[in-house]
């Protein structure tokens, strides 16, 4: 079964609070990951791996340039 929007918000939060430390109730569908939670690109590919493994999403490298905001993740993840 497919994961919702909000469990899929929910354990993206998560996984940004344990590589980041950005609390996870900042981690909301708008936000964007440089210019709202001051990201940057290493810890990008970290949180992407994480993903993959928490939702079994694959997110290959030329694609995450493309996702920029909490929500381009979930819809990918959706996908």
């Amino acid at each position: 079964m497919a994961a919702t929007e909000q469990e899929i918000l929910a354990g993206l939060g998560k996984i940004i609070n344990e590589i980041t430390g950005i609390p996870a109730a900042d981690v909301t569908p708008e936000k964007n990951f440089v210019d709202d939670l001051d990201i940057d690109s290493l810890s990008m590919v970290e949180i992407a791996v994480a993903a993959q493994d928490e939702f079994g999403a694959e997110i290959p490298d030329d694609q995450l340039k493309h996702l920029k905001t909490v929500k381009d993740v979930i819809n990918f993840i959706q996908a």
